[in-house]
């Protein structure tokens, strides 16, 4: 894999947003919000800026879900001692769904009016039901979604790469690793919805680039017991194999594979894996066997601005456990402040203004490592893919086994029909 300089650091865009927050915070405080000719929207005040949350604290993704939130709002404390943006203190407005559509829909309509961005919508069918009136408010939202269909909508901003992205990415590093070598199958376990379709099609891109056949399995997120899913593909003769569910899927398959004495490499992506498998009898057997590709690096990384983060969250919340929400909520909610700094900046802190200030950003360089282009609906801001392992006792139960980078075909992908 190689992987692309940016255009601009966040040491530059830092510089910058120093100026904006200065040059907007002494217009906004002589004045109430758009009498200075400031023009302002929804969730502005003369002293707040309001953003949303629409997740999961009650349902099976209360655990990710929890630490997202908890990251955002270190964030926006960070943000609010340092003097806050455009002369105003940032806040959360967080709703619980419980994963359940209707509900999220009662949530929405009730802060929808009231917020000026959204930070986080977790739930694949949650961001569907309300994909037409996050549009219609033109509402900038950042979905804890990695489905390339969702690109070329200006308001929504998903926060990586994509899942058939990952899929390319992995299928190269199987290749490189001498796991996988042409003429040869490759099974792939995936949900039977938006998440798996888009990564199966990634990796069917992949297979025929490298000449290898895939193998595959559907299965529902019901479906937990992955017998039959193992024995199947160990028939097939696979020499490895891509998971595209979810956590319950993949201690499943690693721990009956191993107990065949199948020791199969095994390639998910991010959802498909959660730090809490460390913690039951399946560990061992994805220690060895499994690999995750992911657009965010290990919260054990060496990079500075993760190990500064980890030192803060856990100074914030001793008893919560560190995963991949705390790395994609925090930086999540950087983002969304740096797009919100450049509106203040312009005079244009409506919804409009923000989707247009927020699509400003070419390619920038995080403080948690994840080179970032936010300036085409059309396309992920990222191509680049982490790879990482399972380790007992390591921040977030996952080490870096090769940096950010992209598989070479990646380019010639093409996604399917978006917006």
């Amino acid at each position: 894999m190689s992987s692309p300089g940016p255009r601009r650091t966040i040491a530059l865009l830092s510089g910058l947003a120093l100026l904006f927050v200065a040059g907007c915070s002494t217009a906004a405080d002589d004045r109430p919000g758009g009498s200075s000719g400031l023009i302002t929207g929804p969730g502005i005040t003369d002293t707040t800026i309001q953003l949303g949350a629409l997740t999961d604290l009650t349902g099976p993704y209360a655990a990710l879900s929890s630490s997202i939130v908890n990251a955002q709002q270190l964030a926006v404390d960070e943000i609010n001692e340092a003097g806050g943006i455009c002369g105003r203190s940032l806040e959360m407005v967080v709703r619980d769904h419980g994963y359940d559509v209707q509900q999220a829909l009662g949530a929405y309509t009730e802060i929808g009016p009231t917020v000026a961005a959204m930070p986080q919508l977790l739930g694949s069918p949650i961001l569907a039901a309300l994909l037409d009136d996050l549009a219609a408010d033109e509402m900038l939202t950042f979905p804890q979604s990695w489905d390339s269909t969702l690109l070329g909508r200006p308001e929504i901003q998903i926060p990586g790469n994509t899942y058939d992205v990952d899929m390319i990415n992995a299928i190269d590093f199987l290749v490189r690793g001498a796991h996988l070598a042409e003429g040869d199958a490759i099974g792939h376990v995936y949900f039977e919805n938006e998440y798996g379709e888009n990564a199966l099609r990634g990796a069917e891109f992949a297979a025929e680039s490298a000449g290898v056949t895939i193998v595959e399995q559907r299965v529902s997120p019901t479906d937990q017991d992955m017998t039959a899913q193992v024995a199947a593909l160990r028939a097939a003769d696979v020499t490895a194999v891509l998971l595209s569910a979810g956590p319950a899927q993949t201690a499943s398959f690693v721990g009956v594979a191993a107990a065949g004495g199948w020791e199969v490499p095994v390639v998910g992506n991010t959802p498909a894996y959660a730090s809490q498998l460390l913690e039951t009898a399946v560990a061992p057997a994805l220690t060895e066997m499994f690999f995750m590709v992911s657009g965010a690096p290990a919260a054990s990384s060496e990079i500075p601005g993760v190990q500064a983060l980890v030192e803060s969250y856990r100074a914030a919340y001793p008893d919560a456990d560190i995963d991949g929400g705390v790395l994609s909520g925090y930086g999540v909610l950087q983002f969304l402040a740096d797009a919100l700094r450049i509106a203040c900046e312009q005079g244009d802190l409506s919804r409009a203004g923000i989707i247009a200030a927020h699509r400003t950003q070419g390619l920038v360089e995080g403080d948690l490592g994840m080179a970032m282009d936010f300036s085409d609906p059309d396309r992920p801001p990222s191509f680049d893919s982490y790879v990482l392992r399972p380790e007992v006792g390591a921040a977030g139960g996952l080490v870096q086994v090769e940096p950010a980078g992209r598989a070479s075909t990646v380019d010639d992908y093409v996604f399917p029909p978006t917006g």
